[in-house]
């Protein structure tokens, strides 16, 4: 695939749709072959000869400057896409500030001051450290015409600006090295990666914004999933949050922020079993998603009842659990598509520890996508569950031949990643239901069990994730001859208490 198939992939029907529409505006001639070029690029076959395919005859040079014209089109159409978009709070500050230096270029200085306050106001109160420090220097500037102005208040300002600008600066290396080292290092110390890079940095608590907070957080939660050291981040995340401010004002201020990280300590707490503190943050993040007129509602929705789902799951409210997740609807939602794959794929384990075996198939069929495509959208992890669950169900549909295919082409595709990243818990399932679809009259036998026991080192399973957790619960069943969904949950009564 040429680059501009690449970017032909990342729009939407819609997009494509308006896009050839745009196309049309700007054609001035009839004979222009840039919207077959673009219906002949939105594919992922492979084309042989396309200038042939175009003109009819060989013609490289005419058709490498149609594939430049068109890509300069795509650029632009994305681009004006993107800026429509744009944080409406954000852009409106760049329209003060933008209209205040018209303003005193004109040397109307009275309506420049009041416009650019105005644009203050509205920077401070989201912190927009950049284009604070952008007006900040338009006033200095500025401040020999301004008598209402002093000029020793607006240094003191811009200075106290700059230092936050270049904290956030810092935070967004120190955002890029953690997510570095997590990929290069072993899956062990992740709470001492994270304290030795904001040592390194020198980064306080004590001393960083709400937002900074949040970012720390965040980076927090992405480590911990990366990890599966929930174990080990929830005392860090537990005193970040304790971190930020009780006072109302700063919450509805930074209330974005704050429904995020609420979702975070939730989640939390449910990868760590604590289901009665996730719930407890899931009702406090509905009550904030409730707030400024629903302003941030949809926007967290889909991740709130994908959250809310999985902790009515694994406390024996599977009914309830499968309700929940299936009242998303998708078409409402479709600018948030981790979390309506999520959705689906958490719907899929739901009905297979329920047995509804056809369900779970029905819905996992809407799937069709191919791997590569999945991985860009979210991630390997994602994409390695998703195939061990695909597995799974075929097993129990007793489908033998797709159980065979599909254990082939993992082990193809993903083994080499496993073992370079030590995912040692994903090796050995693999290696059990390999065995337990080559030799599935030797499950019963004492010596499976104590081959399954031994893979996982139970042992130690209050630090164990709860995901890893359920795909042992099923092996589990098979031995114990009980309910897939009887036997997590108990696994999980009998160790969370460990944690």
């Amino acid at each position: 695939m040429n680059v501009i198939s690449s970017i032909i992939a990342t729009l939407s029907p819609e997009e494509k749709r308006n896009f050839i529409s745009h196309l049309k505006q700007k054609n001035k001639r009839n004979d222009t072959r840039n919207l077959a070029l673009f219906k002949l690029l939105d594919t992922t076959e492979r084309l042989k000869n396309p200038d042939i395919i175009l003109y009819g005859k060989p013609a490289k040079g005419a058709y490498h400057a149609l594939c430049k014209r068109l890509h300069d089109r795509l650029i632009d159409f994305i681009a004006a896409k993107s800026f429509d978009k744009e944080s409406s709070e954000e852009m409106e500050t760049l329209k003060l500030l933008l209209a205040s230096r018209i303003f005193f270029e004109q040397k109307k200085y009275k309506t420049g001051l009041k416009t650019i306050n105005k644009g203050l106001l509205k920077a401070q109160q989201h912190d927009q450290y950049s284009i604070l420090n952008e007006m900040y220097y338009t006033l200095i500037q500025h401040a020999h015409h301004l008598p209402d102005v002093l000029l020793s208040d607006i240094i003191n300002d811009y200075t106290k600006n700059q230092q936050l600008l270049q904290q956030e600066e810092r935070l967004n290396i120190f955002y890029a090295t953690v997510q570095n080292i997590l990929q290069t290092r072993e899956k062990d110390a992740t709470q001492a990666i994270i304290d030795d890079s904001l040592a390194q940095f020198g980064f306080s608590a004590d001393t960083m914004s709400y937002r900074s907070l949040y970012k720390i957080m965040e980076i927090s939660n992405i480590a911990a999933n990366a990890t599966m050291q929930h174990h080990v981040m929830l005392p860090f995340i537990e005193k970040v949050y304790q971190q930020i401010s009780p006072q109302k004002e700063t919450r509805l201020k930074h209330l974005f922020y704050h429904i995020q990280i609420l979702y975070y300590v939730a989640n939390s707490y449910f990868r760590n079993r604590n289901f009665t503190g996730s719930f407890t943050y899931l009702d406090s993040m509905h009550e904030k998603m409730l707030l400024q007129q629903k302003k941030f509602y949809k926007r967290f929705y889909p991740q709130y009842i994908l959250l809310r789902g999985l902790t009515l799951n694994y406390t024996d409210k599977p009914l309830d659990a499968i309700q929940t997740l299936e009242c998303i609807d998708e078409r409402k939602y479709k600018d948030q598509l981790v979390y309506l794959l999520d959705i689906k794929l958490t719907l899929v384990v739901c009905y297979f520890q329920q047995y509804e075996l056809k369900k779970a198939l029905r819905i996992f069929q809407e799937f069709y996508h191919s791997d590569h495509w999945y991985i860009e959208k979210t991630g390997i992890l994602w994409v390695l569950k998703k195939s061990l669950i695909e597995i799974l169900l075929h097993i129990e549909l007793a489908n033998i031949e797709l159980v065979s295919s599909r254990l082939t082409s993992f082990k193809k595709k993903y083994l080499p990643y496993l073992k370079k990243h030590q995912e040692h818990h994903i090796l050995e399932f693999v290696k059990l239901i390999t065995f337990i679809h080559m030799h599935p009259e030797k499950i019963p036998s004492e010596a499976f069990s104590t081959m399954v026991n031994a893979s996982f080192s139970l042992e130690d399973t209050g630090q164990i994730d709860i995901f890893v957790m359920s795909f042992y619960a099923w092996l589990r069943s098979k031995i114990d001859h009980r309910s897939i969904y009887e036997t997590t949950l108990q696994l999980i009564a009998t160790r969370k208490n460990t944690i």
